[in-house]
């Protein structure tokens, strides 16, 4: 909608000024041709801008609809679980077994009987207890507990990058729409000193040539205000698909505040929480490998029935219990290897921490330099367009009286809209290195 009705401002701009170009030949007057203009242009803003979203709303859609935030939830939840099957294998295991079995020997043909008993019928209820150490079960606990944090964390960094992503492209929206805005009003500038100018060179006062070259400039900038309403339009598409969301409602952003953040008092940072997992982790393999090199113990029972019929049948009902033990005696010095090896993960896993918090540093100090820089650029934008203001007011009144040139005039006009787009791009990047900042230095 928004498309077609900027196309149709335009069209429509360029129709009136061929109306105005001969007012012999057409009965139109000027004050009428403004009442549809004005209502045209009122209908195609109220359709345009009919709905206003805020920053939040599409960081909670971008979160809900995220398949990654919803898998990372989903391997916590399957991590509990493997957590709680594998506390349940600590307890009785429990088993039912049946067995028939004929083996027929006719005139000494057959199985030996000494072997297979001629027949057997068994029916028993088996249990396997196994006798495991305190210290062997909290390894385990800790094991699945590190696995939790892990994913917990992941689930965290993926929040962060979502986060970050969603906040960089609605800065780009936003202050592209904010350029729009700025430009309509230079558009709007234009087309009003259009009329006196033109009166003023059917008065003589002014060339026809320098005329042109304004209506020039004033098409210029009506093609100007349509590119950055199509820009805008990408944005808002590109940001919507970041969302999950399948919208392509013309809406209106909310200016986003976007402040410097940091970590809340004793809050470990996320990104360093990483190589402190990865350590306890490598630790804990440390343990699992020495627990496999002690002895394992079980107590074993069944009771059923089992007989091979050879004789009184009957009272072959009865049960068992026994006790296994495994000792591992010598592997061809396996353990100490995978020592070595964990060894190795540790001081890997060290030098990348310490990498990361050198560059940390290097990369913090950089973007604070550039977003002092975005300040100081600022300061000295607004001052120099406190002069272009100040030029355009002077020459508005001095081309009434055709004391000026037209030329000078879009040359300021031309210089004012330079300064304020600069000072938006300005303004866009000071509120991407906000958001860059904040990814590195908080855990929102």
């Amino acid at each position: 909608m928004a498309k077609h009705c900027s196309q149709f401002l335009y069209d429509f701009g360029g129709f009136k000024r061929a109306i105005n170009a001969d007012f012999s030949t057409l009965k139109f007057t000027r004050n009428q041709m403004k009442i549809p203009l004005a209502i045209l242009f009122l209908l195609c803003v109220t359709n345009s801008f009919s709905q206003e979203k805020e920053l939040r709303f599409y960081i909670e859609k971008a979160q809900t609809n995220s398949p990654l935030l919803n898998d990372l939830s989903n391997q916590i939840k399957s991590n509990a679980i493997d957590s709680l099957i594998t506390k349940a294998s600590y307890k009785p295991q429990v088993t039912g077994n049946l067995l028939a079995n004929y083996a027929p020997n006719y005139n000494g043909f057959g199985y030996d009987n000494a072997i297979t008993n001629g027949q057997s019928v068994s029916g028993l209820v088996g249990i396997n207890q196994k006798i495991m150490s305190k210290n062997r079960i909290n390894t385990q606990a800790e094991t699945f507990k590190l696995l939790k944090e892990g994913l917990v964390l992941n689930k965290k960094i993926a929040f962060k990058d979502l986060n970050k992503t969603i906040v960089s492209q609605y800065i780009s929206a936003s202050g592209n729409q904010e350029q729009i805005v700025y430009n309509q009003k230079i558009l709007e500038l234009l087309k009003s000193e259009s009329q006196i100018l033109k009166k003023l060179t059917q008065n003589s006062i002014y060339k026809q040539t320098d005329y042109l070259i304004f209506l020039s400039t004033v098409q210029h900038q009506e093609l100007q205000v349509l590119s950055l309403k199509q820009q805008y339009q990408n944005d808002l598409g590109l940001l919507n698909y970041l969302s999950g969301e399948n919208d392509t409602t013309f809406v209106r952003l909310k200016n986003p505040k976007i402040t410097l953040k940091s970590l809340k008092n004793n809050e470990k940072f996320v990104f360093l929480k990483q190589f402190e997992i990865d350590s306890l982790k490598i630790q804990n393999q440390n343990k699992l490998i020495d627990n496999n090199y002690k002895p394992t113990a079980a107590l074993l029972g069944d009771a059923g029935y089992l007989s091979s019929f050879a004789s009184q049948g009957y009272k072959n009902f009865g049960l068992s219990v026994g006790f296994g033990l495994s000792i591992p005696i010598y592997d061809g010095g396996q353990k100490a290897l995978q020592h070595q090896k964990n060894e190795i993960a540790l001081a890997t896993n060290l030098g990348y921490k310490t990498n990361f918090n050198k560059q940390y540093q290097q990369q913090l100090t950089m973007l604070h330099l550039k977003l002092q820089q975005t300040f100081a650029t600022e300061k000295q934008l607004h001052s120099q367009l406190q002069i272009s203001e100040a030029l355009i007011e002077a020459d508005k009144k001095l081309l009434v009286s055709g004391d000026a040139q037209i030329t000078d005039f879009v040359i300021a006009i031309t210089t004012i809209i330079a300064i304020n787009n600069t000072i938006s791009q300005n303004k866009i990047n000071q509120l991407q290195l906000i958001n860059e900042i904040n990814y590195w230095n908080s855990n929102d």
